[in-house]
């Protein structure tokens, strides 16, 4: 990548000290953990309840469908999240937007538990709720880009995909916070009082979480990297454009890179609950924990090739974990089918490595793609890009594939399509751990 950096660009990596670098850090992991964790408290929720509750006029199969449905509606905001959030993240600054993202995720995730069921107001329900799901989705377009940026920008040399990561931790533990939530409002209470309200209390709950993520975030500084750009008086002007014109290729690329991570991610985190509860008919409490153990697997494994990426590149990680996206999911549904626990938890493990290995280094890898000036409108927009094309509705085509063929089979097949699209992405990568910040 051509460098367009003036020299206060170029050294600002340098200013963060080290308590800064330490609240960044926990400001990136715990921000986007609670962003994630109102994110899946709602996916869980739609592959146990919201079919009951917002679709209850379908047959069971088709309520499942249409709750998924509105899961991937989500995933069509990210786009315009990322647009925006990346115009004004390049424009005013990585931290206003890190506060905003974080607020609108609140309020949405909050309005979800309190909507009033399809039994209750009819077919305004499941409108309302297609409503503050896209809201969800604007959040998350921008949120990552700039929890990615705060932590990658503040990062010394030579360790931006240690710092990077802890926005990628995010996910795993906001994915193991959510499902703690339910196993234990689950324990607490009966099957019809969590079908009655037992399920609104996690969304209820992040008003709480928001509180605590407003708080830590209100405390950093702004990316040294931005300070610099605002000083020097390089901001573009109209970022998504420069990006366009500047950097199709990295965009195409970063984009397509991401689509097996989300989509193969979400088979696990959303579609996995779903299928084991009703087709193979295990226990909630058992999938909801097999999950958690899966999420622990992947939040290790992030860490650890984001800072083996550090050592030795980003793209060769990326293969490692490309490849095993690959020759894995045959094997995956075949241990999950076994109904073993032991089984099962092996097959999440095995996959949520190479899910961490194709997610950890990602935050260093997109920003060293793009330069400053427009790197939150690159980045942003590629990651919800890809998520769109790979997660969005991922658990849709997962349920209608295993349901009209009746083998899950047919879902590893849609897996392993999605990491060979990936794959060839990951092989166009160009190594970017020594370009400068």
């Amino acid at each position: 990548m051509d460098s367009e950096l003036t020299p206060a660009v170029a050294a600002a990596e340098e200013e963060s000290r080290p308590d800064q670098l330490r609240r960044v850090a926990l400001a990136s992991a715990v921000g986007t953990t609670i962003e994630w964790y109102d994110y899946f408290i709602y996916s869980t929720a739609a592959a146990l309840i919201f079919g009951s509750q917002f679709f209850s006029t379908l047959t069971p199969a088709s309520a499942t469908l249409a709750s998924f449905a509105t899961l991937g509606v989500g995933f069509l905001a990210r786009p315009v999240g990322g647009i925006l959030w990346g115009h004004f993240g390049d424009r005013i600054g990585r931290k206003a937007m890190l506060i905003s993202s974080l607020l609108l995720m609140g309020v949405a995730t909050v309005g979800v538990g309190l909507l009033p069921t399809y039994s209750q107001i009819g077919v305004a329900a499941p409108i309302l709720l297609v409503v503050l799901r896209l809201l969800q989705g604007l959040s998350a377009g921008g949120e990552w880009g700039g929890a990615a940026l705060m932590a990658v920008e503040h990062a010394p040399a030579g360790q931006r995909g240690r710092y990077g990561a802890y926005s990628q931790i995010g996910v795993p533990a906001g994915l193991i916070l959510a499902q703690l939530v339910f196993v234990v409002i689950g324990a607490a209470i009966s099957d019809e009082q969590f079908a009655s309200w037992g399920w609104r209390l996690p969304f209820l709950f992040s008003i709480v979480l928001v509180g605590v993520g407003l708080f830590i975030r209100l405390r950093i500084e702004e990316s040294p990297v931005f300070r610099a750009l605002k000083t020097e008086q390089v901001r573009a002007r109209l970022p998504m454009i420069d990006v366009l014109r500047k950097r199709p290729r990295e965009l195409v690329v970063a984009s397509v890179s991401f689509i097996a991570n989300t989509a193969i991610g979400y088979v696990f985190l959303a579609y996995l609950l779903s299928y084991g509860t009703s087709v193979l008919k295990v226990s909630r409490t058992t999938m909801l924990v097999v999950v958690i153990i899966g999420s622990v697997s992947w939040l290790v494994s992030i860490m650890v090739s984001a800072n083996w990426s550090d050592r030795v590149g980003r793209k060769p990680v990326y293969l490692v974990g490309s490849v095993l996206l690959v020759v894995w999911p045959v094997p995956f549904f075949l241990l999950i089918d076994t109904r073993s626990t032991a089984l099962m938890v092996l097959a999440v493990i095995v996959l949520t490595i190479g899910l961490g290995a194709s997610y950890g280094p990602q935050s260093a890898l997109f920003a060293e793609m793009f330069e400053p000036r427009f790197r939150y409108s690159g980045a942003s927009f590629s990651y919800a890009v890809g998520a769109v094309l790979g997660g969005g509705f991922a658990p849709l085509v997962a349920t209608a594939l295993q349901t009209s063929t009746g083998t899950s089979l047919s879902v590893s097949a849609y897996m392993v399509l999605t990491a060979l699209i990936s794959l060839a992405a990951v092989i166009a990568i160009r190594e970017t751990r020594r370009v400068p910040a």
